[in-house]
């Protein structure tokens, strides 16, 4: 086993490289604007855990190796003194799990390449700034500060992202997904391009549809000068996607040229993760967006009438919950008007639920343990708060937007979710029982009855019935 080097094929398995590297190998392969980057491969992550959570010799080797080859392709070196290589170190298993595991960026920095930094942009600030990200992430990941020499931050941060695989939270969210334990995940090492650069810089996230509704229209968020988790980590109130259309109209334009492109070639909705550095476009990974039941069943059905999936494949790409869900009533018009509003905000995952708030993952898992149907509502969420989320009817935060954490997993889990509601908004409804819209981003008081109301997602699901009818003689013949 050696290192692989990302873009030299077609195609690599996402059960060797993980589909966070599988991503980055599909589209430098089809000439996209994404950063270098090589991947030690799933299988060393058992070879890890079994030397006690440290790299093994060979796999020095492969890092070495990779590393050579990543700082040749840059004209870069890791720690160097004339032009220094800052890296990501990633995470990436089989099957995508937002943000259950580890990363760290900016990886090379210490006090002398910050000086050197600061020398080369003329800006010390962002110099300041980009170095101060790396050790607060650092620290936070591995459990220690930064030694100051980038080779052993490289091997510490290697080791801390293989062993996030058995992290408590991405445990707890495979086995609430059914996905298997022993897959391990991937490492992938990449050059670093910086949205925190300078005013025609920042990070966004793109949806190719909208994972929300399934309409055609791309939708997503855009941070000006923001970096890597900024906008998914609800931390930052993140722009429309609109704002970067404004003010870098070519860079948006070739965003979503490459966002029909990967459409077309993933045969599926993406959901990309880009950067601008000093206005020139980069991107970071692309994969299946994570939707709401209503968008999946109407996305499954548009794919197919757009030719870009068999009717067959459409069919099988939702699930019997998820038509379920996609066709709940939804709060009924005539009780909504006599309603008392307590709080709005965006509506991230549609959807009608009631039930007693709650602060913490702690009570919400033990409420429900009791049988007692609880609302999570956090400032923001993070993977930590994984375990209360998959237990709540719906979930609601004070900041964040729609591409958030909370906004990504509530549409995965079909759990209703508002975010955004403002700071402090949530502190008066703990303990109360709320009604939450996550299809209008709106909390009311008490439980509002539900009425039936007929929809796009009603007639999609009702296509996807008649294909599926239609496909079964032939699956009866064979």
């Amino acid at each position: 086993m050696t290192f692989i080097w990302l873009g030299d094929t077609p195609d690599l398995d996402a059960t060797l490289v993980g589909g966070k590297a599988r991503s980055i190998n599909r589209m430098r392969a089809l000439g996209m604007p994404v950063p270098p980057a090589f991947v030690l491969s799933t299988a060393f992550c058992g070879d890890v855990n079994g030397n006690d959570g440290h790299l093994t010799d060979s796999i020095l080797t492969c890092l070495r190796d990779g590393l050579t080859q990543l700082e040749e392709a840059t004209d870069r070196r890791l720690g160097g003194v004339d032009r220094p290589l800052l890296i990501s170190v990633r995470s990436g298993g089989a099957k995508s799990m937002p943000g259950m595991m580890d990363t760290v960026l900016n990886l090379g920095m210490n006090d002398t390449v910050e000086a050197r930094l600061a020398e080369i942009t003329g800006d010390a600030a962002f110099a300041a700034d980009t170095h101060r990200r790396f050790l607060e992430q650092y620290e936070r990941v591995v459990g220690t500060p930064s030694t100051g020499d980038p080779w052993k931050d490289l091997v510490l941060a290697a080791e801390a992202v293989f062993a996030s695989w058995n992290s408590p939270r991405a445990q707890s969210y495979r086995s609430h997904h059914g996905i298997g334990h022993d897959g391990g995940t991937a490492v992938t090492v990449q050059a670093m391009v910086f949205g925190n650069y300078d005013d025609k810089s920042g990070t966004g996230v793109l949806f190719s549809r909208n994972p929300l509704t399934g309409d055609r229209e791309p939708y997503g968020e855009w941070l000006p000068r923001g970096q890597g988790e900024d906008v998914v980590s609800g931390r930052f109130d993140a722009l429309h996607l609109d704002e970067l259309k404004q003010q870098m109209p070519d860079v948006h334009a070739e965003l979503l040229r490459a966002s029909a492109e990967l459409e077309q070639h993933g045969r599926d909705a993406q959901d990309i993760e880009f950067t601008v550095e000093a206005g020139r476009l980069w991107l970071l990974q692309t994969r299946s967006a994570k939707r709401s039941p209503q968008a999946a069943v109407r996305i499954a059905v548009v794919l197919a009438e757009e030719g870009i999936i068999e009717r067959s494949e459409a069919v099988a790409m939702v699930t019997d919950a998820q038509i379920a869900a996609a066709t709940a009533p939804h709060v009924d018009p005539l009780a909504r008007k006599g309603a008392t509003l307590l709080a709005s905000g965006l509506p991230a995952c549609p959807g009608v639920a009631s039930g007693r708030v709650v602060t913490t993952c702690e009570e919400a898992e033990d409420l429900s343990d009791e049988g007692v149907p609880v609302i999570l509502a956090r400032p923001t969420t993070d993977p930590d708060d994984v375990s209360g989320m998959v237990v709540a009817e719906a979930i609601i935060t004070e900041i964040g937007g729609s591409t958030s954490h909370a906004a990504v997993v509530s549409r995965e889990l079909g759990t209703p979710c508002v975010v955004g509601c403002g700071k402090g908004a949530l502190e008066s409804l703990t303990g109360r029982t709320v009604t939450v819209d996550g299809t209008n981003g709106e909390i009311f008081e008490g439980t509002l009855p539900l009425a039936d109301v007929h929809g796009a997602e009603r007639d999609a699901a009702d296509q996807l019935r008649r294909w599926a009818d239609e496909l079964i003689p032939s699956k009866v013949a064979q």
